[in-house]
C-alpha cells in the first residue's frame, strides 16, 4: 500500500473517534508523556500545535508552560520546505495558515536556535515499532532531525501503530512512541 492511501486511511480513521473516545485517549497519552524521564528533565520543548483530528498538543503546551518549561512552535517554510521555531508564550502569539493549521506569528515571537531545544514532539500519522513514521508529506520534520540530537518522541493512538511503514534513506525514526497502551522505546 502506498504512503498516499496509507495516509487517507488513518485521517479517516481519526476523523472518526467519538469525542469522548478521543479524549480519554489523549489524556492518558499525556500522562504517559509526562512521566517519561526526558519529558521532566527537558527544559525546552518543540511541539507542533494539533490539528482537530491529532493528539491534542493544545493541553500539552499548557501543561508544559505550568511546568516551567519554554515551548517553541514551528513555522514551515514552503518554499525551501524548512522549519524554524519560534517561543511560544501565549496562544494569542499564533496565527492561522494554509489549511486552518496554527504556527506562531514571526512579529510576535521570538526565534530560537535548533541547537538549544532538547525535546521535540514529532508529529506523524501512522508509526511502526522501529520509529518509522509516515508524516503529513513534507518531509519537514526529516529535513529538521537530521541534525537535531536531543530527544525525539511521537504521540500515537494505538491504531495508530503498523506493522511496517515504507521507509525512504531521509527517513529519520523517532526515539521513542508514547501511545494510550504504553511506550514503546525504539532507539535500540
Amino acid at each position: 500500500m502506498k504512503k498516499k492511501q496509507m495516509r487517507l486511511q488513518i485521517k479517516e480513521q481519526l476523523s472518526a473517534l467519538e469525542k469522548t473516545e478521543y479524549e480519554q485517549r489523549c489524556h492518558l497519552i499525556a500522562a504517559q508523556l509526562y512521566a517519561l524521564p526526558e519529558w521532566q528533565r527537558a527544559e525546552v520543548i518543540a511541539v507542533t500545535v494539533s490539528a482537530p483530528y491529532e493528539i491534542d498538543t493544545w493541553s500539552i503546551i499548557r501543561y508544559a508552560w505550568l511546568s516551567g518549561k519554554k515551548v517553541c512552535v514551528p513555522k514551515c517554510a514552503p518554499e525551501t520546505k524548512e522549519m524554524h521555531f519560534y517561543i511560544l508564550s501565549d496562544f494569542r502569539e499564533l496565527e492561522k495558515v494554509y489549511a486552518g493549521l496554527y504556527e506562531p506569528s514571526p512579529h510576535m515571537t521570538a526565534f530560537i536556535s535548533p541547537n538549544l531545544i532538547n525535546f521535540v514532539l514529532v508529529p506523524g500519522l501512522l508509526f511502526d515499532e522501529n520509529g518509522y513514521r509516515i508524516g503529513f508529506g513534507g518531509g519537514y520534520y526529516d529535513r529538521f532531525l537530521t541534525a537535531f540530537r536531543g530527544t525525539t518522541i511521537s504521540l500515537a493512538f494505538s491504531f495508530q501503530l503498523c506493522h511496517e511503514v515504507p521507509v525512504e534513506p531521509h527517513d529519520v525514526p523517532v526515539q521513542k512512541i508514547v501511545t494510550e497502551m504504553g511506550v514503546i522505546n525504539c532507539a535500540k
